[in-house]
C-alpha cells in the first residue's frame, strides 16, 4: 500500500487532536477528544495522563477511519504537546505517580521566589538562558520531591521516570514497561530549566542545584528523526518526530529564516522570532529557546513571548461577567462603539508573563467613568491582546538585530477581524493569516514527514503555505503612542497586589 498521508498527534492543554494530512499540507481527517481539568486547590492545574494516553488510543482509529485508510498508509508520526507540564511515573509499572502539573500551575510560586531572593536568575541565564519562573518543568520536580514521601529516593533509585507529555505518550506507543522509548525533544527540553541552551545536554550544574538525578531524565533527540516504530495504537507506523507546540505552530508557519515570527492566539498566547543557529540572549523579558532541530543538522533558535491570557480574556468576559453568550459575539459588541472610552482591561489573571514576569500581578481595569458602557469593555478586552503583543514585539525588536516586518498568526481568536486589524495597527506592520489554521498539528506533521523523505526539504513545505487574509496598519502614528502610554500606565497598576507566603 502507498503511504499517503503524515499523522500529527497535537496533545494540547485541553484536547488531544488526530490529524492526517497529504503531500499539499492539506486536512484529510481529524478527530479530537477533551480531557479533564483539575483545580484541586487555588492556582493548581492537573490533568490525568492516563486519561490522556486512552483519549490518544481513542483519536488515532477515529482519525484513520475518517480518511477511510489503514495505518499501513500513514508514511509517519509527529507529535507536538503542551510543554513544561510535568509527569512522573512508575518505570516497572507505568504508572504515573499523581496527576501531570500543568504549565499554568503556580503552586511553586513560593519555592521561586526564594530561589530568586538567594540565588538570583543570573545562574540559570547563563546555562538555559530561562529565568526562574513557576512557568518551567524543574521547580515543580524539586517541589514533588519536597511533597511526596519516599519520592527524590525512589528517582535517585532509578525507579521513576520523568517527561513532559510527548515524553509519556512515546514511552506509551513503543511499548510502556516493556521497553518503551524514554526520549524527548531539544524543543521540550529546553523548557525544564535543566538543558544547557549551547550544549543541548542536561547541565551538571542545573541538575546538582535542583537535586534531580538524570536517571529520571528522557534521552534528548533531534525534533526530526526517526525515534523508532510504535507497538501499540500504531503498530509499525515510524515516530519520526516531537515539538513544543508552539514550536510547531512556528515550522508549520514556516518561519524557517532569521527575522520570521508567528504568535498563536488561543486561552494564551506565544510569539516566536526565528533567530537562526545562534541563541540570543534576552535583555527584555523575553525566554530563549531553541525552535527546532532537524536530523544532525545545527539546531535552530527563537526568541518566545509568551502571554498568559488572551482568549482566557474573552472566555471571562463571556462566563463570569455574562454580557455575552458566545465568544464570537465580543467583535460585534466591540464596534458598537468607535474606540475604548479611555478604558483599558490589563488581564493579570495569576500574573503577567512576557515581558514582566511578575507573579505579583493581578487584573485591573481603568480608566471608568459613568461613559463606559459594555461595548466599550468588550473592545477594551480585545485591545488587551494587542497591547500585550506589541509589548513583546517591542521586546523583541530590541533584543534581536532583525525587527519584525510582518507577522504570522494562527489560532481561534484571528477569527476576529477587528482584532487582527488592531494587531495591524498597532505593531505598525502586516498581520497574515494561512489556509491551514492548524498550524500546530501542520508543524509536527511536516517535521515527521521531512524525516522520512514525505517531504524532500523546506522549500517544498514554504510552497505549501497560502494566505488567506492579510491586515495592514491604518493607524495615526501619534494615537498609536499616546493609547500605548495609556496602556504602559495601566500596566504599571496592575503591579504589586500580591505577597507569596513564604515556603514552609
Amino acid at each position: 500500500m502507498v503511504e499517503r498521508y503524515v499523522m500529527s498527534i497535537d496533545q494540547g492543554t485541553n484536547s488531544t487532536r488526530c490529524i492526517l494530512f497529504d503531500h499539499g499540507g492539506r486536512l484529510v481527517s481529524v478527530a479530537q477528544r477533551e480531557h479533564q481539568q483539575h483545580f484541586p486547590r487555588p492556582g493548581w492545574v492537573e490533568h490525568d495522563a492516563v486519561e490522556i494516553w486512552r483519549n490518544l488510543q481513542r483519536v488515532v482509529p477515529q482519525a484513520l477511519s475518517g480518511a477511510g485508510v489503514g495505518a499501513d498508509e500513514v508514511a509517519a508520526v509527529g507529535i507536538a504537546n503542551q510543554r513544561e507540564t510535568t509527569v512522573l511515573w512508575d518505570r516497572r509499572t507505568g504508572t504515573p505517580l499523581g496527576r501531570a502539573i500543568v504549565w499554568q500551575d503556580t503552586r511553586t510560586s513560593p519555592f521561586v521566589e526564594d530561589l530568586r531572593s538567594g540565588t538570583g536568575d543570573e545562574f540559570f541565564l547563563e546555562r538555559c538562558c530561562l529565568p526562574l519562573a513557576t512557568y518551567f518543568s524543574a521547580p515543580r520536580i524539586r517541589w514533588l520531591f519536597d511533597h511526596v514521601t519516599g519520592l527524590e529516593r525512589r528517582a535517585e533509585a532509578g525507579e521513576v521516570l520523568f517527561g513532559t507529555m510527548e515524553s509519556w505518550l512515546i514511552w506509551n506507543l513503543t511499548g510502556g514497561p516493556a521497553g518503551g522509548l524514554h526520549i524527548t525533544d531539544v524543543t521540550n527540553a529546553s523548557r525544564t530549566m535543566l538543558m544547557n541552551i549551547r550544549t543541548l545536554t542536561w547541565d551538571e550544574e542545573l541538575l546538582a542545584f535542583f537535586g534531580i538525578p538524570q536517571a529520571m531524565l528522557p534521552e534528548i533527540r533531534p525534533s526530526a528523526e526517526d525515534y523508532g516504530a510504535a507497538r501499540a495504537v500504531l503498530p509499525g507506523v515510524r515516530i519520526t518526530a516531537a515539538l513544543g507546540d508552539q514550536q510547531a505552530a512556528l515550522f508549520g508557519q514556516t518561519c524557517f529564516a532569521p527575522g520570521e515570527a508567528k504568535c498563536t492566539y488561543g486561552t494564551g498566547s506565544f510569539l516566536l522570532l526565528n533567530t537562526g543557529t545562534s541563541p540570543v540572549r534576552s535583555r527584555h523579558g523575553l525566554l530563549t529557546t531553541v525552535a527546532y532541530k532537524i536530523d544532525d543538522q545545527p539546531a535552530v533558535y527563537a526568541l518566545e513571548g509568551p502571554i498568559a491570557v488572551t482568549g482566557a480574556l474573552v472566555q471571562w468576559f463571556r462566563d463570569r461577567l455574562g454580557l455575552i453568550s458566545s465568544a464570537p459575539e465580543i467583535e460585534t459588541l466591540a464596534r458598537s462603539v468607535e474606540d475604548n472610552g479611555g478604558c483599558y482591561i490589563v488581564p493579570a489573571f495569576s500574573g503577567l508573563y512576557a515581558p514582566h514576569w511578575r507573579s505579583d500581578a493581578r487584573g485591573v481595569i481603568v480608566g471608568l467613568t459613568s461613559y463606559i458602557t459594555k461595548g466599550h469593555l468588550a473592545r477594551a478586552v480585545l485591545e488587551a491582546t494587542g497591547w500585550q503583543t506589541r509589548e513583546v514585539v517591542d521586546a523583541m525588536n530590541a533584543d534581536s538585530p532583525l525587527a519584525l516586518k510582518a507577522l504570522k498568526v494562527d489560532g481561534g481568536m484571528t477569527a476576529d477581524n477587528l482584532l487582527m486589524q488592531f494587531l495591524a495597527d498597532v505593531l505598525d506592520v502586516p498581520v497574515v493569516r494561512p489556509m491551514v489554521a492548524e498550524t500546530v498539528s501542520l508543524g509536527a506533521a511536516y517535521a515527521a514527514g521531512l524525516a522520512v523523505g514525505y517531504w524532500p526539504d523546506l522549500q517544498v513545505l514554504r510552497h505549501n503555505w497560502h494566505r488567506a487574509a492579510q491586515w495592514l496598519p491604518d493607524m495615526d502614528p501619534g494615537r498609536r503612542e499616546s493609547e500605548y502610554d495609556n496602556w504602559k500606565r495601566a500596566v504599571e497598576r496592575a503591579l504589586g497586589w500580591v505577597r507569596p507566603p513564604r515556603s514552609s
